[in-house]
């Protein structure tokens, strides 16, 4: 784990230095300097040998920023065939069923015809089912 916050510290000073480096290079005239007449004034480090420095750097700097980006990309890579994005592997899980709409106390069952009398006889009346025990402390 050490080794992963090197990286990425590292990292995080190549992308800094490349970025400063970019910044600090003079334009190849034809900036908005050239166009007011201020070109020749931009220069910090003479006219060939620091754009000589500064490019060589920024090469450098480059090469570093592609070899840090592919190093902590392998070093993340969890494998597996997952999506990128959804971080999980295989499709997507079902949804959960909706809870029924209807109340869930038992209705009473419909009465019952006798074929010999052709008389209704009422429906035996069934008590509701116990709740369940829950907790209990030593019963």
């Amino acid at each position: 784990m050490f080794f992963y916050y090197l990286a990425v510290g590292l990292y995080v000073l190549i992308c800094f230095l490349l970025l400063v480096v970019v910044l600090l290079q003079q334009g190849k005239g034809g900036d908005i300097a050239a166009a007011f007449g201020g070109a020749s004034s931009q220069t910090a480090f003479g006219a060939r040998s620091g754009a000589t420095v500064l490019t060589r750097a920024t090469w450098v700097l480059f090469g570093l920023f592609i070899v840090a980006s592919l190093g902590l990309g392998a070093l993340t890579k969890s494998g597996g065939t997952g999506s990128v994005i959804s971080g999980k592997e295989g499709p997507p899980a079902a949804p959960a069923p909706a809870a029924p709409l209807l109340p869930t106390t038992p209705l009473a069952p419909a009465p019952q015809t006798t074929p010999a009398t052709g008389t209704q006889t009422p429906a035996p009346a069934t008590p509701p089912p116990a709740a369940p025990k829950r907790g209990g402390g030593g019963q």
